[in-house]
């Protein structure tokens, strides 16, 4: 039986894989009067006298909405928001599981960008955290700089969970292959959420040399047909306007990362790379080339996104960590400064990377604690706190740094 066909046998036996689960007793009248009238009443007027209590008398501090369109599901698309459910309660048992974080999984039955902002406008006050999941470029882009000003953090997973993990796995990379980021040429494939997020942080962390290449090719700047955030990135990518398709970019590349669909890459493109490539060849479900092909043609070191093979460069490798240490410290946005910090801390957490381990497991219990950890000093240092304030109930007084 495959993995497919398994899946659907467990999701049909157990309905889903989330349920609620009660933090007080409801056995007697007593419990009902406390956790319900008249008791409750008393919790309500606390609140709405000092806000900042709903942090100490409701789940909100510790639960997280995760709020999708279903226009990007995985690899497979636009499948819509009931289709994008089994893949919503998947992230929900991962924030429970790995960061004992409350998730909510909320499909919203519009792919309207500004209907998107505001239907999460008018849940935030229920929740924590806001984790975007699976919403199509470039409406994700406006959809999270739009929803930047709740005050609490909104985080596209798709974008920066992702570009945490591979800038992990590439400074590990590097170390195997003895290469320095300086010095490396790396082409990424697909110019989408992901792409231009991971982009964005590898310049951030001083690469230097950088090509994007997009469903039709490179993205030059001869090129007219370029969205704006597509032409944005020519601002500090492709710095020799190098023209063509995925092949001609690849021919001497160091580095591979896909983030694009199945099967665009064959053994010729990666030998025609520079020596002992290395291979990110992250499409999900189905890789851009098959790990065995990658390393039967010279790749020194190869990942994917897919749990099945060694080095898996997942974002669910990220979102635990960043979201508990967000929390932690009532951190209200998550800046640039808190993802650099995640991606240090998870590639430390593999001190000595070999080919087949440039990162730890995702179920590697020490992962989101680490993260935790170092967001929180991230977001401390930048908001100008002493540093474990968070263990002092003091975070709920901090004002959003600029990002």
């Amino acid at each position: 039986m495959s993995y497919g066909e398994e899946s659907i046998r467990l999701h049909r036996a157990s309905r889903g894989k989330v349920a609620t689960l009660l933090k007080m007793p409801l056995e007697t009248l007593e419990d009902l009067a406390l956790a319900y009238t008249p008791g409750v009443a008393a919790v309500s007027l606390a609140i709405a006298h000092d806000k900042s209590e709903v942090y100490a008398l409701t789940g909100k501090g510790n639960t997280v909405a995760v709020v999708t369109d279903g226009s990007a599901v995985l690899g497979l698309g636009n499948v819509g928001p009931e289709a994008a459910l089994p893949v919503m309660e998947g992230k929900a048992i991962l924030f429970k599981s790995l960061g004992d974080i409350d998730a909510v999984p909320i499909c919203l039955g519009t792919q309207d960008t500004q209907a998107i902002i505001d239907t999460v406008r008018y849940l935030a006050p229920t929740f924590g955290g806001i984790n975007l999941e699976d919403i199509a470029a470039p409406r994700c882009f406006d959809v999270e700089d739009g929803l930047q000003d709740l005050g609490i953090p909104v985080f596209h997973d798709d974008q920066h969970g992702t570009a945490i993990v591979t800038l992990a796995a590439l400074v590990n990379a590097l170390k195997v292959t003895g290469r320095r980021l300086e010095e490396t040429a790396i082409v990424i494939a697909g110019a989408g959420a992901a792409g231009i997020a991971v982009a964005r942080l590898l310049r951030v962390f001083g690469a230097p040399n950088m090509t994007l290449v997009d469903s039709r090719e490179i993205i030059h700047k001869g090129r007219r047909d370029l969205t704006p955030v597509k032409a944005g990135i020519l601002e500090f990518t492709n710095p020799d306007d190098r023209r063509g398709g995925l092949a001609e970019a690849l021919r001497g590349a160091d580095v591979f990362i896909g983030l694009s669909v199945a099967g665009i890459v064959d053994q010729a493109m990666v030998r025609s790379m520079g020596k002992g490539p290395i291979v990110f060849a992250m499409a999900n479900p189905v890789s851009e080339i098959a790990p065995e092909l990658a390393l039967e043609a010279g790749a020194a070191v190869v990942g994917t996104g897919r749990s099945d093979y060694a080095n898996q460069i997942n974002n669910c490798l990220a979102f635990p960590g960043v979201f508990r240490g967000a929390l932690d410290v009532r951190a209200t946005r998550i800046t640039r400064e808190m993802m650099l910090a995640a991606a240090r801390a998870l590639a430390d957490l593999v001190p000595r990377p070999i080919p087949t381990a440039i990162l730890p497991s995702p179920l590697d219990r020490s992962v989101v604690a680490a993260i935790a950890a170092a967001v929180a000093e991230a977001w401390e240092m930048r908001a100008g706190l002493p540093v474990g304030v968070a263990a002092t109930g003091e975070a709920q007084r901090i004002t959003s740094p600029s990002a």
